[in-house]
Order: structure tokens, then sequence, then C-alpha cells
């Protein structure tokens, strides 16, 4: 059986997850700095968990703010394996309505103020983002939003913007005519780095409004998305508590190769390597260079 450490990173409203037993907040330091807040380890069910609220307790950091890289790097460093990622979404289609939860499979990232991986001079990766979400985690969420009876919808582009500002209404018609089914500010480069950091990677798109494309409802405030928030918070902990146990089956890496994804992905020849890069990647490639 694999040892198996499930990471929830909690989008906008969440900032804790009920019901852990066992808990305690640890600061974790990264080579890439300070992530959004400590850590919380708990168990829920028998099962280990390690909740980060992304935007730190009570909201302190922008979209733009956030230290993506120390945030899956702590999350990598203290042994977890798989991460749900919730996030607060608007729609941009009209069957997807404000409550709705989207098990998002695709991502455009139209962000540009982020650093976006770890692999810089001195040791050069490139991974496959064919695939930017773990199918297996895909299903066991959508078997838990079932059992629960959540309104939920597999599949979807999630439209991933830089912020801090909403969408302009050509924006919005824009990101509606290329075929995507929400949009957010927080999943990229987030699931680029949990790919190279070799970690199984899951959305939980919960949708709090309709962006500003929809000519019968309000343009999107922060008080009609705070309004949907606590809603969602609930139902994104109802997911977690289902679903956690769920992971805790898995008999091995992921089949569907989350878990190597660096194999053959790292150009870099041995004695180009940058030593202190490699060391400062401890986290990120200890499975491929063990001994630094």
């Amino acid at each position: 059986m694999a040892d198996v450490l499930i990471g929830i990173i909690g989008g906008s409203g969440i900032y804790s997850i009920d019901g852990l037993a066992n808990t305690r907040w640890q600061r974790v330091l990264t080579p890439w700095g300070e992530p959004s807040d400590d850590l919380l380890f708990g168990e829920l069910n028998g099962q280990r968990l390690v909740f980060l609220p992304r935007h730190g307790r009570g909201h302190r950091l922008s979209p733009s703010e956030l230290n993506f890289r120390a945030n899956i790097d702590a999350l990598k460093r203290v042994g977890c394996t798989e991460i749900l990622s919730i996030s607060a979404v608007g729609s941009l289609r009209e069957d997807l309505v404000p409550g709705d939860v989207v098990l998002v499979d695709q991502f455009i990232d139209r962000t540009f103020a982020r650093s976006k991986t770890f692999f810089e001079a001195g040791l050069v990766a490139h991974v496959s983002m064919a695939d930017p979400v773990c199918g297996r985690l895909g299903d066991a969420l959508e078997t838990a939003a079932q059992g629960l009876g959540i309104r939920h919808h597999r599949g979807g582009t999630y439209m991933v913007m830089e912020g801090p500002q909403f969408s302009t209404r050509a924006e919005s018609e824009l990101y509606r005519s290329w075929g995507c089914s929400v949009i957010g500010m927080t999943n990229m480069p987030e699931a680029k780095l949990a790919r190279e950091a070799e970690m199984c990677y899951a959305t939980i798109a919960m949708i709090t409004d309709y962006d500003c494309w929809h000519p019968h409802h309000d343009d999107v405030s922060v008080d009609s998305v705070v309004k949907v928030l606590a809603d969602n918070a609930d139902k994104a902990r109802q997911l977690v508590r289902r679903v956690a146990p769920m992971l805790a089956e898995r008999a091995e890496l992921c089949h569907r190769g989350c878990h190597r994804a660096l194999d053959g992905a790292v150009l870099t020849q041995a004695a180009a390597r940058d030593p202190a890069q490699v060391r400062r990647l401890d986290a990120i490639v200890g499975r491929l260079f063990p001994n630094g």
C-alpha cells in the first residue's frame, strides 16, 4: 500500500477544514520563500491530510501575490502525494450556475506576473501538460459528488486570468468564444508546478457568479461573490470528507503517471547541472537525484 498524504489547497472562503483530528499548524520553510500560511496537519477518518489556505487565513494575499512555488514545494516537502485544489470561479456558460461544482480537466493560462516553473538556469526540464488534471482524482471526486447529491459537472476548461480585477465584458465574451467553462485567478501556475513536483492534482471549481457576460445577471462584485462563498465552502468540505478515504485506497503509484512526470523531462546534462540549483530543488527532484 502506497503511503498517501493528501494536500488540500483552500480557495476564497475556505481557511480551515472541519472535522480534522490530531491537528497542528506547522511553519514550513522552502528555498522559494514563505508559503501563503502555515500548514495544518490532521487526520480525517484515519486518512492523513495537510491543509493550506491559499490566500492565508483572513485572505491576506491577492492572486498575483501568491508564492505558488513555495506553496507547492511546502506540500511536496512534507510528503504530499495528491493535491485537491479548491477554487472560487465565475461561470462562462449558461448551464453552469452559481452554486454548481465543476471538476475541470483543462486550463488556459493567461497569467503574466508569476513564476511558473521550478526549473531555471542550471537545471532545465520540460513536463507534459497535455492532461493537467489527474483523471484518477477526478473519478474519485465525481463519485463523491454523486454520493452527496451535489450538483456537479465533470470536465470543462478553466480560464486563468491574472487579476486581481475582474474581467471586462469584451474579455469575458472572448473567453466564452474560446469554449472556456469557468474563469478564475489561482489555478495557474499551481497546476503546472504540481505536475513538475510529481503530485496528482485536481481542481474543485466552485461557481460564485456569471462573471460579467450574462445579460440577465448583475456584473460580478465582491458582495455577490461573498453571498455564495459560504454555501460553496460547505460543499467543498463535504467533498473533502467524502473523498479522503477513497483516495487512501491507492495501492501503488498513480497509474496516470503523475508520480513519475519527470521521467525523461530533464534535459540538462549531468556535467552542466548547477549543484546549487539541484540542492534548491531537493524536494522536487530528490527521486531523480537522491545524492544531489
